[in-house]
């Protein structure tokens, strides 16, 4: 590194000297050498003879002209540009070179495959021209794109088409016209050749609206769905939030080299592959569901993250955190609620809890950064959309609508922060929201811990809360939190006992916004089994001392499925908890009769949601397990976990065969019904498949053949690798000669070998680096191979000879350079150390240092490396 980065800090935000009214952008576009004109209207808004910093990286400067004069007050550097001597307002033309195809960071005017596409957000506009790389400078964009007409038929950009043309030397251009100011971060452009989905939707203002969907040649059999969920969204954001779309087309574009997900550029998404293309026999019933979320997460951000932007990358929780709350709401209103609430809370325990408990904790709101990238984060994503789902929580959703529609009519047009849309439901909701507001300022997990005591004489039973969030590497003083504690008391025969005190009714979601409180209720006629956190009303961890018994009860009884299946983690965990103990000392692993009998009910209610029930019959990831203790042991852990699994298959064989047999869903269809219906016969032939091995090796291969669709023949070899069947070499192979062709199906074959529990599951990843269907430049396959390794097989990742920790430097060494953000997210499991033994601490610290001192570590590996070390 040329020099050490700097820290920047929300506190230290300042408006611009100058903003920039309009651009327009003209590009004479090539794969190796692309020219970009820039003509800026800009106005000064700070003090008279302030220079004017424009943002630049890795840009060859070709010519500068302010008004009609070539412009020599200028000084250039490897991040920027600075003029001097500038008017009060002026247009300001600069001509710049780059090289889209040697850009393997994918920031920026990249190539992804043949065609041309851009990626700005967050910093990523500097790499195409310099510009005031900021989001609270709000521009109108008109942009000419000129082309070769053979090699890039499709030249598009953002906004509306308002000009087209050929150039008479095999070359084409066409202009695209944006009305709506936005960031630079907002900016699209691709260039290539299309298969192309069109259709339209009809808004309910009765305006066309027409819709196109651009995949890679031979790819349109899998874009229907994606469409279908496009319409789906438009729709629900019409019919929930009132909010219409406001362009005349929307278009989104399917590439197969993408850092993220998808982005939500205006009128012109980009999407990664991924969360475009499905049919039957390629994708999963996750990958549709994940396609309708992210299709429908990207289109949302058109009013709340687009109209409304953030004012500062401090903020962007703002768009992110409640267009996060807007997917899961459209995915549980069309689909099923409960299941849906079981995946959220799934990944704020696997992933969220780890990241508020390793050096890079940070809330939702940071306060400093050294690279805007590391934080597009977990807290910033899911607990920023937990944050946004306790509002709703609190105000009820009348009220959290008005607040939606103040916020919007108050700042539509502009770059907005955290606080403004946090007054505007406090506004809406006449409610106060001081406290509430630590939720934005304050990092960690918060520990809940509720004590009980019943009085008999009175019948009156009494909750003693209390609230602790443990320091953290950047906050060690912390306060108290208001927090929504949603409960239901249930009698010992299920039935639901209301709740009152005083003689009047009681809210079932209590505020808790001290250190402690007390909550008594009266008219209480027996001790009763309490449901605490339903819904997982706050995103914190509880500490209940529940006995087995009224897990159980609450398995059968309670009101809610999300309630049923977090009885039975609790109750699993109880049992992980004294199984690991077990193991570290020696002694045979269990799991008591009664436990395995309340899961045998749950496969036997044929009253339960089937998709609920593959839930609740789902034990517990690796990482989720992992969280339940202060000092992590990965093998004690996965054995405990392949114990459990055996304990279940053999308890519930009989009944698991019957639900499995009985199971049909007959033709595929991606339908939330059928959808539940294979979740829960795959998730019984996986427990099968530890069962009797000869039965287990014919109902795995005989699903794999006969499938007619990629979920029933993924969940055959899943379970065939993961119970290490004898027939799990065939199948592998078989799939790798049906599909190596296919990058995004082969991701699913990559991932399987790198999460199985193989002695010599690391000596055959690195085999796979050479595999036919496996680069290294592609995010997706990196991901799939290297990142579920090390992220998802914590046994053999932590394997005590270090071997898993060298293997990963070694990766991180070439990704450093090729592409820095890939390189900073698969760092995360390195980072995390403090939560392991010394050894391994010890072997951690030193592939963390090998790091470090490489000459040209990026910013964004710098910075999570720096922290740790420096907190380890």
């Amino acid at each position: 590194m040329m020099q050490q980065p700097q820290t920047k800090y929300r506190h230290d935000y300042r408006a611009p000297d100058y903003t920039i009214t309009h651009i327009h952008l003209d590009f004479d576009l090539e794969a190796e050498d692309t020219t970009v004109t820039a003509t800026s209207t800009v106005v000064r808004q700070g003090l008279a003879g302030a220079p004017l910093l424009l943002n630049g990286e890795n840009l060859r400067l070709l010519s500068l002209r302010v008004g009609d004069q070539e412009w020599t007050h200028y000084r250039l550097s490897a991040t920027g540009l600075l003029i001097e001597q500038l008017p009060a307002a002026f247009t300001l033309t600069i001509k710049t070179l780059i090289h889209p195809a040697k850009n393997t960071a994918l920031v920026g005017l990249y190539l992804s495959g043949a065609t041309l596409c851009t990626q700005c957000e967050a910093e990523g506009f500097r790499h195409i021209t310099f510009y005031l790389d900021r989001p609270d400078v709000l521009a109108r964009f008109t942009t000419r794109i000129l082309a070769n007409k053979q090699r890039y038929p499709f030249l598009l950009s953002n906004g509306n088409r308002i000009d087209y043309g050929d150039n008479g030397d095999g070359r084409h251009w066409v202009t695209w016209e944006d009305p709506f100011p936005k960031p630079c971060y907002l900016f699209a452009l691709v260039a290539g050749d299309f298969d192309v989905l069109r259709d339209s939707f009809t808004t309910r203002s009765g305006r066309e609206v027409a819709l196109e969907l651009f995949v890679d040649s031979g790819n349109l059999d899998r874009a229907d769905w994606a469409m279908a969920s496009l319409k789906r969204a438009m729709r629900w954001d019409e019919t929930r939030f009132g909010l219409e779309y406001d362009l005349d087309i929307y278009m989104v574009v399917a590439v197969d080299f993408f850092n993220m997900g998808a982005m939500e550029n205006k009128g012109l998404n980009v999407f990664n592959a991924k969360y475009v293309l499905a049919r039957a026999q390629t994708a999963t019933d996750a990958d549709y569901l994940n396609i309708e979320r992210v299709i429908g997460h990207e289109y949302f951000h058109n009013w709340t993250g687009n109209r409304i932007t953030c004012r500062d990358w401090f903020q962007l929780s703002l768009k992110e955190g409640l267009t996060v709350f807007r997917d899961q709401e459209f995915s549980s209103d069309i689909g099923s609620r409960s299941v849906n609430r079981i995946n959220n809370v799934r990944v704020m325990r696997s992933a969220q809890f780890a990241e508020d408990d390793s050096p890079m904790a940070h809330p939702i709101r940071p306060d400093k950064v050294i690279e805007i990238n590391n934080f597009y984060t977990m807290t910033v994503y899911e607990k920023g959309a937990e944050v946004i789902r306790m509002l709703h929580t609190l105000l009820g959703e009348k009220k959290f609508q008005a607040g939606i529609r103040r916020y919007i009519s108050r700042h539509d047009g502009s770059a907005a922060t955290c606080e403004d849309f946090v007054v505007a439901m406090e506004e809406a909701g006449d409610i106060d929201l001081t406290l509430f507001r630590r939720w934005y300022s304050q990092s960690g997990t918060p520990l809940v811990t509720v004590r009980d005591d019943y009085n008999t004489e009175l019948e009156q039973y009494t909750l003693y809360v209390t609230q602790m969030t443990p320091p953290t590497p950047d906050q060690q003083e912390k306060q108290s939190l208001h927090i929504p504690l949603d409960i239901e008391l249930y009698d010992n025969h299920g039935q639901v006992i209301p709740l009152q005190h005083a003689g009047a009714p009681v809210n079932s979601v209590l505020n808790v916004t001290e250190s402690v409180q007390t909550f008594i209720f009266d008219h209480v006629p027996s001790l009763p089994i309490p449901s605490l956190l339903r819904e997982f009303s706050a995103p914190v961890k509880l500490d209940y001392p529940y006995s087995d018994q009224q897990l159980i009860a609450l398995m059968r009884f309670a009101t809610s499925d999300f309630s049923r299946w977090d009885a039975a983690q609790s109750l699993l965990s109880i049992h992980i908890r004294l199984n690991v103990a077990r193991y570290q000392d020696g002694q045979p692993l269990t799991l008591p009769l009664r436990v395995a009998d309340a899961f045998r009910g749950i496969l036997l209610d044929l009253e339960l949601n089937p998709a609920v029930a593959a839930q609740i019959l789902t034990l517990p990831s690796e990482n989720e397990m992992a969280d339940l203790f202060d000092s992590v042991d990965p093998l004690a852990i996965h054995s405990v976990h392949d114990a459990l699994t055996g304990c279940l298959a053999n308890e519930l064989s009989g009944e698991l065969l019957a639900v499995y047999r009985a199971s049909s869903y007959g033709e595929y269809r991606a339908r939330h019904r059928d959808i539940g219906l294979r979740a829960l016969r795959n998730r019984c032939l996986h427990y099968l498949a530890f069962g009797d091995r000869d039965r287990a090796v014919r109902l795995t291969t005989e699903q794999y053949y006969q499938a007619d669709n990629m979920t029933d023949m993924l969940a055959a070899m899943a379970a065939a690798v993961a119970a290490q069947l004898p027939c799990q070499a065939t199948l592998l192979s078989e799939f790798d000669q049906r599909w190596h062709h296919d990058g995004l199906v082969m991701d699913k074959w990559f991932n399987l070998q790198a999460t199985s529990p193989a002695e010599d599951v690391l000596d055959h990843i690195k085999s796979l680096l050479t595999h036919r269907a496996f680069s290294l430049n592609n995010p997706n396959r990196v991901r799939a191979l290297i990142g579920a390794f090390s992220a998802n097989n914590p046994a053999a990742f932590h394997a005590a000879d270090g071997s898993g920790y060298a293997f990963l430097v070694e990766i991180l060494t070439e990704l450093n350079t090729r592409n820095p953000q890939v390189a900073s997210r698969m760092v995360d499991p390195l980072i995390r150390l403090k939560r392991y033994d010394a050894p391994r601490q010890r072997l951690m610290r030193t592939a963390l240092e090998h790091l470090k001192t490489l000459e040209n570590l990026s910013v964004d590996l710098f910075e999570k490396i720096t922290k740790t070390l420096g907190n380890a």
